[in-house]
C-alpha cells in the first residue's frame, strides 16, 4: 500500500502549478532566504493547514517499525538472536565497521600515522580468537556511548587539522539502549556491541553486562518517560553519585520507578516534583544493576512518544537548531542522519542510523532518483515536497519544513552551504550546525547543485 501512495503523490503532485520562485533575500547573516522570524517553528507551523492531524497512528507506527526491523538489513532485532551465533555472522559485522580509510592519516595534532599503526588497528581486532559458534551476551548502555570502527580512543582523520570529522567515530547510544555484546578487543578494554540500529567497538565500562531477560526487559517496562527536548538530566546527588546529572537525548526511553514509598526521598531529594526514573548501573564486576533517579518535571519529557503530525515534526526539529554539527554524535551532538532520527523517534519511528540506509531502505516509502531522471523531473519532485518528506543527497538528509519564495525550505544538521550570487560567483557560509535553508539554491559542488544530485525521498506516512 505505501509505495503506490508516494508514487501518487509524488508524481501527480508534480503536475499542479506552482507559484514561480521568488527572488530570495541575503540578510546580514550572509544565509540566503533566511530571516530571523523563520528560525521559530511557529513561523511554519502557522503556514500549515491541519498541523495537529495524525499522520500515522500509534498502531500504524507499531506496525511500520515491525516492518522496518523485519526487512531493513542494518538492524538488529535483538530478541530474535540465538543464543550462539555463527563466525560468520560475527565476522561480517566487525569487518563491516572495521575498515581503515585508505590514503594518508592524521592525529589531532596533525602528524601523520606511521604505517605500522594500520597493523595495531587491525591486530586488536582480535579475528582470531572469535570461535566458530560465538556466545551471546546482554547488557545495557549505562550512559551516552561512543561506539568506534576500531576499538581505540585515538581521533583518525584524513586532512591535517580538520579534527571536526573522526573517522574511526561512528555513533553513540543512548543510557538504557540494550545491546548484545559478541567479542572483546585484544586488550579486552573494548566490546563489540550491536545495538537495535547499529554494531561496532565501545568501551567495556560503557555496558553493564545482565541476562536476556533482564536487559530486553528493560527496554520494554511502563510506565515510561521520553524525553522530547534536546535533552534532559537527572538532578545532581551525591548520595548516588552513578545516576547524578545523568544526560539523556531527544528520544530516549525512561521507565519509571515502582513501588517507591511516596513519602520517603529518592537520593535525599523528595520526588514530589520529580519523576522518580529506574536506571541500569553498572556494579564493580561489570554487572547490571539499578538504581532510582529523578529527572525533574520541568524537564522536556512526555509519558509516551509524541502524536506524529506535522507540527510535532517541526517542533521537535526547532529544538536542536543552533546546535554545533558532531559528526557519528561527537561533541555531545549529533550529524545530519542522527539529527532526523531522533526527532522521528521522539514520535515512536524507527529509522536506520546512516544516510546511506535510510535512502534506500525497504522499510520506508521513498523515491529513487538514478541517471535516467532529467534534471526536470528533479526541480518537480522537489516542488512537490511535502513537510516531514526526507531529502538525500550522497552523505546527507534534510527534513522539509514547508514553502517560501516559491521553494521548499529545510532543517539540517549541516556543515556548511554554499551557493550562486547574482553576479556567478561562489558564496560559502560554514554552517556547522542545525540550520535552516531554501533547498534549491544550495551547491553540491561548483558544477551541480543539491537537487542535481539527489538520490532519494522518503516519505514517511500512509
Amino acid at each position: 500500500m505505501w509505495i503506490p501512495m508516494l508514487a501518487m503523490s509524488l508524481c501527480c503532485d508534480a503536475a499542479i502549478a506552482r507559484p514561480p520562485v521568488d527572488p530570495l533575500p541575503l540578510p546580514t547573516s550572509g544565509v540566503i532566504g533566511v530571516q530571523e522570524a523563520q528560525l521559530a517553528p511557529a513561523f511554519w507551523i502557522r503556514r500549515l493547514r491541519q498541523p495537529d492531524a495524525n499522520i500515522l497512528t500509534p498502531a500504524e507506527i507499531t506496525a511500520a517499525n515491525a516492518r522496518m526491523l523485519r526487512l531493513e538489513p542494518s538492524l538488529h532485532d535483538l530478541a530474535s538472536l540465538p543464543d550462539l551465533l555463527p563466525r560468520a555472522w560475527v565476522l561480517g559485522r566487525i569487518e563491516g565497521v572495521s575498515r581503515i580509510p585508505a590514503g594518508e592519516l592524521f592525529d589531532e595534532e596533525g602528524q601523520r600515522f606511521p604505517q605500522a599503526m594500520r597493523a595495531q588497528w587491525q591486530a586488536s581486532l582480535a579475528l582470531d580468537r572469535v570461535a566458530e559458534h560465538v556466545p551471546v551476551r546482554f547488557g545495557l548502555v549505562i550512559l551516552r556511548a561512543s561506539l568506534r570502527a576500531f576499538p581505540t580512543e585515538l581521533g583518525v582523520f584524513t586532512k591535517p587539522g580538520d579534527t571536526d570529522i573522526d573517522r574511526f567515530q561512528e555513533t553513540a547510544e543512548f543510557p538504557g539502549t540494550p545491546v548484545a555484546v559478541v567479542h572483546e578487543s585484544a586488550d579486552g578494554r573494548w566490546l563489540f556491541v550491536a545495538s537495535p540500529r547499529y554494531a561496532a567497538w565501545t568501551q567495556r565500562e560503557n555496558i553493564a553486562l545482565g541476562t536476556r531477560a533482564d536487559v530486553l526487559g528493560y527496554a520494554a517496562r511502563t510506565p515510561f518517560r521520553v524525553v522530547t527536548g534536546a535533552r534532559a538530566e537527572t538532578v545532581f546527588t551525591p548520595e548516588a553519585p552513578q545516576v547524578s546529572r545523568r544526560e539523556f537525548d531527544m528520544s530516549t526511553r525512561l521507565p519509571l520507578a515502582i513501588g517507591l514509598a511516596p513519602d520517603l526521598p529518592v537520593n535525599g531529594q523528595t520526588a514530589y516534583a520529580a519523576w522518580a526514573l529506574s536506571l541500569p548501573i553498572r556494579n564493580d564486576d561489570g554487572s547490571l544493576a539499578f538504581l532510582p533517579a529523578l529527572v525533574p518535571k520541568s524537564a522536556d519529557t512526555a509519558a509516551g512518544y509524541l502524536p506524529y503530525t506535522r507540527a510535532n515534526l517541526i517542533r521537535q526539529a526547532f529544538k536542536f537548531l543552533g546546535e554545533r554539527y558532531g559528526w557519528g554524535h561527537a561533541y555531545d551532538g549529533r550529524d545530519c542522519s542522527g539529527f532526523v532520527s531522533e526527532v522521528f523517534a521522539s514520535m515512536g519511528i524507527l529509522l536506520p542510523r546512516n544516510t546511506s540506509r535510510q535512502a534506500v531502505s525497504p522499510g520506508v516509502v521513498h523515491r529513487l532518483f538514478g541517471t535516467t531522471d532529467s534534471r526536470a523531473d528533479r526541480l518537480a519532485a522537489a516542488q512537490a515536497l511535502d513537510v516531514g518528506d526526507l531529502v538525500y543527497i550522497p552523505g546527507h538528509v534534510m527534513l522539509v519544513i514547508g514553502r517560501l519564495h516559491g521553494q521548499p525550505y529545510v532543517i539540517h544538521d549541516v556543515t556548511g552551504m554554499r551557493y550562486r550570487n547574482p553576479d556567478g560567483s561562489q558564496a560559502t557560509v560554514r554552517l556547522n550546525s542545525v540550520a535552516v535553508t531554501p533547498l534549491l539554491p544550495l551547491l553540491f559542488d561548483s558544477d551541480a547543485t543539491f537537487i542535481d544530485r539527489m538520490t532519494s525521498i522518503v516519505r514517511i506516512r500512509r
